[in-house]
């Protein structure tokens, strides 16, 4: 967990894939956290995006670094403590002129049932799951 923690914080930005009834959909994500043993990720409830997680709570995550890219498959399940809000927007301050803990729009969802494929043209991939 703390690999994939690590290669998602190095990247900035990943790409969040989720399924909108019959259509996937793709959009630039860039907080990732670690939370009560737990990967974890902030979205706002107004959000389409968190519509469609809540309708179909699989999801995939992509990012590449420039040598290696890592596929993620979880299942996102909401995290409804304030305390997780807090500790993500600690880590991103720069959300906090959008969000702030408990404003009834800042939400968390924890990657739960990991997949995580590392892979590149010249390494033999790796998977490691939690």
């Amino acid at each position: 967990m703390q690999e994939v923690y690590e290669f998602l914080k190095h990247c900035g930005t990943y790409y969040l894939a989720t399924v909108d009834l019959d259509q996937a959909r793709v959009r630039p994500f860039g907080t990732i956290d670690l939370f009560d043993g737990r990967l974890t990720i902030q979205t706002g409830r107004s959000k389409e995006v968190s519509r469609q997680i809540l309708r179909a709570p699989k999801v995939e995550l992509c990012a590449f670094d420039g040598k290696t890219w890592l596929r993620v498959t979880a299942m996102a399940v909401e995290e409804p403590r304030i305390e997780a809000q807090e500790h993500m927007l600690a880590a991103y301050p720069s959300l906090r002129d959008r969000y702030q803990p408990g404003d009834g729009n800042t939400q968390i969802f924890a990657l739960e049932h990991v997949q995580a494929t590392f892979s590149s043209f010249t390494d033999p991939t790796r998977v490691v799951s939690f």
